[in-house]
């Protein structure tokens, strides 16, 4: 099975699960598509009512969640005739993005998140292993030759992002694929321009190229191994990044107040 590119954008209009903060949770999806590049610079989204109902949510809470990326400078609205809602992918809105989605999160959230992670792509890897194409692992290797290539964070982390789709695409399992697009999605938004959290660029296709050849040899064990380990290393940056980002919002001087003078003075 090659996961066709329209599978990650359905992915982006699926309905919600039902929870609290559904505006937050729009800005979430949208902004890690974004961030992951599968919706691109200049794209425009659908029609408010008709994104309303593919996301499962109220117009109102929609039109707050435009208003927020707006703000962020993801989005922009243009009124008349050819108007809507476009994509604006500023990286440092990415940024920013990243960074308040980073202090929100407890480090619990975050390592929890790299469970579910490792044993998500860590079964994607083990299953590729043993039910990949040739032409697939084929892919796979043009891949990481296209993130060797990639010069900045951006084009490194939309590469390495679609990568791992493609490891579980690889696997021959559409609920795993479907599982790691939404990972991406999480995770999209969470490693945005965060540095101290990227590994060296080198060591990080150095790492997923032993992934491709442990697929290759057709040995599931190793290719998970290989995997977790990848997975456990950026969940502790992650962590690590969290803690940097609340201790700085700490350390930070509060305004100087002023106070109404007394009656009469």
């Amino acid at each position: 099975m090659r996961l066709p590119s329209g599978d990650a954008r359905r992915a982006v209009f699926a309905p919600l699960d039902d929870g609290a903060m559904r505006s937050e949770a729009v800005v979430r999806r949208l902004g890690s598509a974004i961030a992951l590049g599968i919706i691109v610079d200049g794209e425009q989204l659908p029609a408010e009512q008709q994104l309303a109902a593919s996301l499962n949510v109220s117009t109102v809470t929609l039109r707050e969640a435009l208003s927020d990326l707006r703000s962020r400078g993801l989005v922009a609205t243009r009124r008349g005739r050819g108007g809507g809602s476009f994509v604006s992918a500023s990286e440092d809105a990415l940024v920013e993005l990243s960074q308040g989605r980073l202090r929100e999160l407890a480090g619990t959230d975050l390592r929890e998140l790299g469970d579910v992670r490792a044993a998500v792509s860590g079964a994607a890897a083990r299953l590729a292993a043993e039910r990949a194409s040739t032409g697939e692992i084929s892919r796979l290797r043009e891949s990481l030759d296209r993130l060797e290539a990639a010069t900045g964070g951006t084009a490194r982390r939309r590469i390495e992002g679609r990568w791992f789709i493609d490891v579980a695409a690889a696997a021959q399992s559409v609920r795993l694929t479907r599982e790691e697009i939404e990972l991406q999605f999480e995770l999209g938004q969470v490693l945005w321009g965060v540095g101290p959290v990227a590994a060296d660029p080198a060591a990080t296709v150095a790492a997923h190229r032993r992934v491709v050849d442990a697929i290759a040899a057709r040995d599931g064990a190793l290719a998970r191994r290989l995997t977790e380990e990848h997975i456990a290393l950026v969940t502790a940056r992650l962590v690590d990044a969290h803690v940097r980002i609340v201790r700085r919002g700490r350390n930070r001087p509060e305004p100087a107040r002023s106070f109404p003078e007394a009656a009469g003075s």
